[in-house]
């Protein structure tokens, strides 16, 4: 690349040789001549136009102006913006050992951007933005910590039956042999369950005694809801044949016991073994829906106004809405029979809920 100027010398000598001089004024008078960008000021995030909906970051910003550029010089277009952000579970700016570290956004071309496809796994996320323009990169804003509360469970393992098989957030139906199956065993272990076993044998069987057995093949999730607004969804996987999904009293909920079949538990249930068919279940009452079956439910629980709703999400419809009141913590709890299904966690309530909730409630009689 060739450079910018070239500094030349025109040596000239004194009548007694007794000093040399070099001539550089054309040069300098070139270098007077030129104009140097100056770096861009940092912008300034507006946290009014800032939001969080629907597993998305809004993140607005104003543009510093050139008065607060470094330097005389002239500071020039901007040619685009970079964000950088960080999940944190703090409301502090530090970050602390073992948290995410920044990721960037380049390119940003307008004073705005959205983060989509996230997971809100933590409590908040902090952002920042420094503008760029055809000489460098300025400094970054001064950080804005926005919150990201979401719900987020596991799967509790622990309480899966035998025959289902928790890898992360998918259960998957294996049955292992005849004898889960065999209604005379499942009496045997009814019987053996009411009878007062000696206190050596409660010592030795405590640690599997909330694993459900027999013919509720179940699997409830490990994090309480006892408030606020909550939204998870699930996907059936290409072999199902047969699940429920819904929330249940954990203390209220046998080993034994379906949900649906007891009053601590309210499910949709759906099947195609045979033949198709959709309901919602509580307390061992049921409600046919007359709708295809979804292929991706989204379930909402309103825990202080006793809502649960459950929805087709592709076609954003509202499949049922039980209405009741919620007296003690309740945990996600999830029935697969025959292949299995996927949980997603970590989403805010959608925004389409407000919709639902304020139009197209359908109460049932069923949770009165």
């Amino acid at each position: 690349m060739a450079p910018a100027f070239r500094l030349t010398t025109r040596p000239a000598v004194s009548e007694n040789m007794s000093q040399f001089t070099v001539d550089f004024s054309a040069e300098r008078a070139g270098l007077q001549r030129l104009h140097f960008l100056s770096v861009p000021g940092a912008p300034e995030i507006d946290v009014s136009g800032c939001f969080v909906c629907d597993n998305t970051v809004r993140v607005a910003w104003q543009p510093a102006s050139e008065a607060d550029a470094e330097g005389e010089g002239i500071v020039g277009r901007i040619e685009h913006y970079e964000l950088e952000y960080r999940k944190t579970n703090r409301d502090s700016l530090l970050r602390a050992a073992g948290e995410a570290c920044w990721e960037k956004i380049p390119d940003i071309r307008d004073t705005h951007v959205t983060i989509s496809g996230l997971k809100f796994d933590s409590r908040f996320i902090i952002v920042r933005v420094r503008a760029r323009n055809k000489a460098a990169a300025g400094e970054f804003s001064e950080p804005v910590t926005l919150e990201t509360r979401a719900y987020n469970f596991g799967l509790e393992a622990a309480t899966a039956h035998v025959e289902l098989q928790v890898r992360g957030n998918t259960v998957t139906w294996e049955p292992q042999g005849v004898k889960g199956h065999d209604p005379r065993l499942r009496g045997k272990e009814n019987k053996s369950r009411s009878a007062t076993p000696s206190p050596n044998k409660m010592a030795g069987s405590r640690a599997g005694r909330d694993r459900f057995a027999g013919e509720s093949y179940t699997v409830l999730g490990d994090q309480e809801m006892t408030g606020g607004c909550h939204y998870w969804e699930l996907h059936p996987l290409d072999d199902w044949k047969s699940f429920s999904v819904g929330v249940a009293n954990r203390a209220s909920l046998g080993r034994f016991d379906q949900l649906g079949k007891s009053s601590g538990s309210w499910c949709l249930h759906a099947s195609q073994w045979l033949q198709s068919s959709l309901a919602a279940k509580h307390n061992n009452r049921a409600k046919a829906l007359d709708w295809p079956l979804p292929q991706r439910i989204g379930i909402y629980c309103d825990y202080d106004n006793g809502e649960l709703s459950f929805i087709d999400v592709d076609r954003l419809h509202l499949l049922h809405s039980f209405k009741t009141k919620f007296s003690q913590p309740l945990v996600p709890a999830f029935t697969v029979w025959c292949g299995g299904i996927t949980i997603t966690t970590g989403l805010q309530v959608p925004s389409f809920m407000g919709n639902f909730l304020s139009t197209n409630r359908s109460l049932s009689n069923l949770s009165q």
